[in-house]
């Protein structure tokens, strides 16, 4: 599975389980660290376990396992090491006292393809940015 696959895969599966205001930076040739961080929020410490969870599955479902999870028990900000993809799910105060996307300001920015309707459906919006 390729890096954008599992990028996308990992994209869906916190859309799927409603995070918000998923965002992918693009990371590669900025850092060693990893070549995407994958940044979104969850509005509780269940519905972050539950992003959490769904992300999880997805890849396992693939054969992709965490090489690291930090954070599931307290569930403010659990991160998901995937080597080349470290997803980060937080609550929106915790995420906004950190300032990844600030920090990395110079990374390219995917943003999420589907965003939520008037009805709570979603629909494909955006694109790629750089």
């Amino acid at each position: 599975m390729t890096t954008e696959q599992k990028r996308q895969l990992i994209l869906d599966a916190a859309e799927d389980a409603k995070a918000e205001r998923v965002r992918a930076l693009d990371l590669r040739g900025k850092t060693l660290i990893a070549d995407y961080f994958i940044v979104c929020s969850g509005t509780s410490d269940v519905h972050i376990r539950s992003v959490a969870d769904k992300i999880q599955d997805a890849l396992r479902a693939v054969g992709e396992r965490a090489l690291r999870v930090e954070g599931y028990r307290e569930a403010t900000w659990v991160l998901l090491d995937y080597g080349d993809i470290v997803v980060h799910i937080m609550r929106e105060e915790t995420r906004q006292h950190y300032g990844l996307e600030a920090f990395w300001q110079n990374a390219p920015l995917i943003e999420s393809l589907r965003e939520h309707t008037s009805d709570g459906s979603r629909q494909r919006v955006g694109s790629e940015a750089g």
